[in-house]
C-alpha cells in the first residue's frame, strides 16, 4: 500500500469518525420534525434558502449535543456492546478532541442561526443543546427511569426551531407538534431499552426496560401511544388541517398503537417480546405523521 493511499485511509477514518459523534441517524431524525414544519408555518412553500439555513444550523446543534454526550458517556459506551465501537471508546478521537469539537460545532451553529434566521431560533436551539447535554446526560440519565421522558424534551426543539425560524414567533400548532414528539419519545425509546436491557443494567443505567418487566414497559408504551395519536388528531382543529394528515394520522396512529399493543400482548403470555418492530414502527411512524404536515398545506383541501 502506498503512501498515499494510507494518508488518505487515514483522513477518511478520522472524518467518519468525527460524524458518527454527531450521532448521524438521530440527526436525520430531528430534521424529519424540522422541515415539514417550516412548510406548516408558511401555509405552503418556505424559501429555500430559509430551510437550507435552518437545517445547517440544527444539524450542528444536534451534532454538537451529540458530541458531548458522547464525550460524557464514553465510561458508560465502553460498558455496553451496543456502543462499544463508538470512536471514544475504540481511541479512533481523544476526549480532549472529541470536547473541542463538541464546542466548536456549539458556537458554529449559534453563530450560524443567529445570522441566517432570528434570535428565537438561535436562542432554542441553545436551549436545545443544554437541555440534552445538562438536563437529560448529566442529571436524568444515570439517576432516575424518568430520564428519557423529561430528557427527551430535547428531541422536540427541532420542531419550534422550524417554526420560529419562518414566524418568529411561536404559536398553537407548533406547541401542538411538540408535544406530539414528548409523547412520542418515551414509546419510541422504551422498546430499545427492553432490547438492551442487560446492556443498561451492567452499564447501572436506569433505564424503564432495566427497572422494569417486560409487561410493565408494554403497558406504558401503549399508553404513550395512544397519547401521541391523540396529540396528533389535536393538530387538526388547532391548524385547520385538512384530508391528507387526518388520514395519515389516523391510519398512521392505529398502526402505532397495534404494533405497542402487540408488544404488550406478547409480554403477557410469556413469548419473546419484539421490542425493535415497535422501535422501527416508531420511527417510520413520525417520519409519515411530518411527511403529511408537509404535504397537507400544499393540497387544496
Amino acid at each position: 500500500m502506498s503512501q498515499t493511499t494510507a494518508v488518505k485511509r487515514t483522513i477518511g477514518s478520522t472524518v467518519k469518525a468525527y460524524v458518527s459523534l454527531t450521532k448521524p441517524r438521530v440527526m436525520e431524525l430531528l430534521l424529519v420534525s424540522t422541515v415539514p414544519v417550516m412548510f406548516l408555518a408558511q401555509g405552503g412553500m418556505p424559501d429555500l434558502w430559509l430551510v437550507v439555513a435552518t437545517v445547517i444550523g440544527g444539524a450542528m446543534s444536534a451534532g454538537s449535543a451529540a458530541s458531548f454526550n458522547m464525550y460524557i458517556d464514553r465510561d458508560m459506551d465502553a460498558q455496553m456492546h451496543r456502543t462499544e465501537n463508538r470512536p471514544l471508546v475504540t481511541g479512533e478521537i481523544t476526549p480532549r478532541a472529541a470536547l473541542i469539537f463538541s464546542w466548536v460545532l456549539a458556537v458554529a451553529s449559534t453563530v450560524w442561526l443567529w445570522l441566517t434566521t432570528n434570535w428565537l431560533t438561535t436562542a432554542l436551539s441553545v436551549a436545545a443543546i443544554f437541555f440534552y447535554v445538562v438536563i437529560y446526560t448529566l442529571i436524568l440519565k444515570r439517576r432516575t427511569e424518568q430520564n428519557i421522558i423529561w430528557g427527551g424534551i430535547a428531541g422536540c426543539f427541532p420542531v419550534v426551531i422550524g417554526w420560529s425560524a419562518v414566524t418568529e414567533d411561536l404559536a398553537w400548532p407548533a406547541i401542538v407538534l411538540f408535544a406530539l414528539v414528548f409523547l412520542w419519545t418515551p414509546a419510541h425509546y422504551w422498546p430499545l431499552s427492553m432490547k438492551y436491557r442487560d446492556d443498561y443494567s451492567g452499564a447501572d443505567v436506569p433505564m424503564l426496560g432495566v427497572t422494569r418487566n417486560a409487561s410493565q414497559v408494554g403497558l406504558q408504551v401503549i399508553l404513550y401511544a395512544w397519547a401521541t395519536v391523540a396529540c396528533s388528531l389535536l393538530l387538526i382543529p388547532v391548524a385547520g388541517m385538512g384530508l391528507v394528515y387526518t388520514a395519515s394520522a389516523l391510519v398512521f396512529g392505529g398502526w402505532f398503537i397495534y404494533e405497542s399493543h402487540r408488544l404488550y400482548d406478547q409480554a403477557v403470555r410469556g413469548s419473546k417480546p419484539r421490542p425493535m418492530r415497535v422501535f422501527h414502527a416508531s420511527i417510520s411512524y413520525l417520519t409519515l405523521i411530518f411527511l403529511a404536515v408537509a404535504i397537507d398545506p400544499l393540497l387544496p383541501f
